[in-house]
C-alpha cells in the first residue's frame, strides 16, 4: 500500500468523487428543458451542453494516465477533482450559453482523470488479486451508481429550484470530498521514472493481448452507455411516471452494480472463469426482453441483473489489462476508459439511427448480444493468461 494511506478509506472517497463526478453530466438530461427555455434555445442545440462535457472528457483522459504514474496518481486525482469541482459550481453563474459551454468543457477535461487514475491507484495499493478485484468493482459501482442516480437527483434539484441548482450542488459536493481527500490521505510516489507519452503508449501498443482486453470496454461501453441513455425516456413512455419517478427506479441498475461490485472478486474466487460466462447470460436475459416492455415486474428485476453482469464483466476486463502493465496502470486505465467512452458515443449515435427505424426492440437486444459477447471473449482472454 502507498504511503500510510488505508485501502479502504481511498476506496471510499474515490468511489465517493466518482459517484458526483459522474453523475455530473448524466445530471443534465431532465434540465435541458430548462436550459433551452432561459437562454431562448431549441431542446437539440441546448444538448450541447452534455456534448460540450464528453469530447474533453475523451480526449484529456490520455493525458491523465501517464501524469499518475509520473507524479503520483493521488496527486493528479486531487487536482483534476478539485478543478471539476470549481467548474461544475460555475456552471450554475452562467450569463449565456456558450459561457455554459466553455465552463462544461473544463469541466470535463478535469474529470476525465477521476475514473482512469483512481482505479489505477486502487491497483496500486492492494495486493491480492480478489482484494483488488473487490475493490475496484465497489469504486466502478460507486461510480455508476452515481450516473443512474444522476436523473432523479438532477430532476428533483432542477424542480424545487432550477438547473442553476444542480450544477452548484455537484460541484459543492466535489469540493467537500476533495477537502476530506487533502486531510485523510497521503499522496503517493509516481511509479515511471520520466514523463514520456510516447513511450507510455508506445509500450501499450507492442502489447497485443492488452489491446484485445482493453477493445472489450468499446463493446462494454456500446452495450451500457449507448442503451442506458435511451432508457429514461422509454420507461417514461412505457409506465407514463414523470423522470424523477422513473430516475429513481433507474437508480436500481447502479445500486445493484455497487453492491455487486463489491463482491466481485469473491464469486471470481468461488466460480472460477465460468462467472463470466454466467455475467454475459444474465446481461442478455435481462436486456433482451426489455425492448419488447414485459411490464415493470419484468423491468425491476432487468435493471439488477444488467447491473451485476455490468460491473462482473468490468472489473474483470480492468483487472485483467491492469496486470500486463502494472507499473503504467494509469496509461492501461487511460486506454481503457478511451475505449469504453469512445464505445459509450458510438452506441448512442447508432442506437438513434436504430431507434427511429426499428424501436427500442432492436437497441436491447443488440446490447444484451453484445454483453454476452464479451462475457466469451473475456473469458477466453483470461484462459490465455498466465494463472495469477
Amino acid at each position: 500500500m502507498s504511503g500510510k494511506n488505508d485501502a479502504k478509506t481511498a476506496v471510499l472517497l474515490l468511489g465517493a468523487m466518482g459517484f458526483w463526478v459522474m453523475g455530473d453530466n448524466y445530471a443534465a438530461s431532465p434540465m435541458l428543458v430548462d436550459i433551452a427555455q432561459d437562454f431562448g434555445l431549441e431542446i437539440g442545440t441546448a444538448a450541447m451542453v452534455v456534448v460540450a462535457y464528453m469530447i474533453p472528457f475523451g480526449l484529456f483522459t490520455f493525458i491523465f494516465g501517464p501524469l499518475g504514474d509520473r507524479y503520483g496518481k493521488l496527486r493528479i486525482i486531487t487536482i483534476a477533482s478539485f478543478g471539476t469541482a470549481i467548474f461544475s459550481s460555475l456552471g450554475a453563474l452562467a450569463f449565456n450559453f456558450p459561457s455554459l459551454l466553455a465552463v462544461r468543457a473544463i469541466n470535463g477535461g478535469f474529470a476525465a482523470a477521476i475514473l482512469p487514475v483512481s482505479v489505477s491507484y486502487i491497483g496500486d495499493i492492494f495486493n491480492k488479486p480478489r482484494a483488488v478485484m473487490n475493490a475496484i468493482g465497489q469504486m466502478m459501482g460507486s461510480f455508476f451508481l452515481g450516473a443512474a442516480a444522476a436523473t432523479a437527483i438532477g430532476g428533483g434539484l432542477s424542480f424545487i429550484g432550477s438547473w442553476r441548482l444542480v450544477y452548484l450542488t455537484y460541484g459543492v459536493a466535489e469540493l467537500v470530498i476533495v477537502v476530506i481527500i487533502l486531510k485523510s490521505l497521503q499522496f503517493d510516489e509516481g511509479t515511471a521514472e520520466k514523463l514520456s507519452f510516447r513511450r507510455a503508449y508506445s509500450n501499450a501498443f507492442k502489447r497485443p493481448m492488452l489491446l484485445k482486453t482493453v477493445a472489450l470496454l468499446f463493446l462494454i461501453g456500446f452495450a451500457v452507455f449507448g442503451s442506458f441513455t435511451y432508457l429514461g425516456d422509454f420507461f417514461v413512455e412505457m409506465t407514463g411516471y414523470n423522470i424523477l419517478v422513473v430516475g429513481l427506479i433507474l437508480t436500481l441498475f447502479g445500486l445493484a452494480a455497487f453492491t455487486g461490485g463489491r463482491n466481485v472478486g469473491n464469486m471470481r474466487q468461488l466460480l472460477g472463469p465460468k462467472l463470466l460466462i454466467l455475467a454475459g447470460l444474465v446481461g442478455i436475459i435481462s436486456w433482451l426482453p426489455l425492448g419488447f416492455w414485459p411490464g415493470l415486474v419484468f423491468a425491476v428485476p432487468a435493471l439488477i441483473g444488467f447491473g451485476l453482469a455490468f460491473v462482473t464483466l468490468q472489473s474483470t476486463i480492468l483487472v485483467t489489462a491492469q496486470k500486463q502493465m502494472p507499473r503504467q496502470r494509469g496509461t492501461v486505465m487511460s486506454l481503457a476508459s478511451f475505449n469504453m467512452f469512445v464505445g459509450g458515443g458510438t452506441g448512442v449515435t447508432i442506437n438513434r439511427l436504430l431507434l427511429n427505424f426499428w424501436g427500442y426492440q432492436a437497441i436491447y437486444l443488440i446490447a444484451g448480444t453484445a454483453v454476452l459477447i464479451v462475457g466469451f471473449l473475456i473469458y477466453l482472454v483470461i484462459n490465455t493468461l498466465p494463472a495469477d
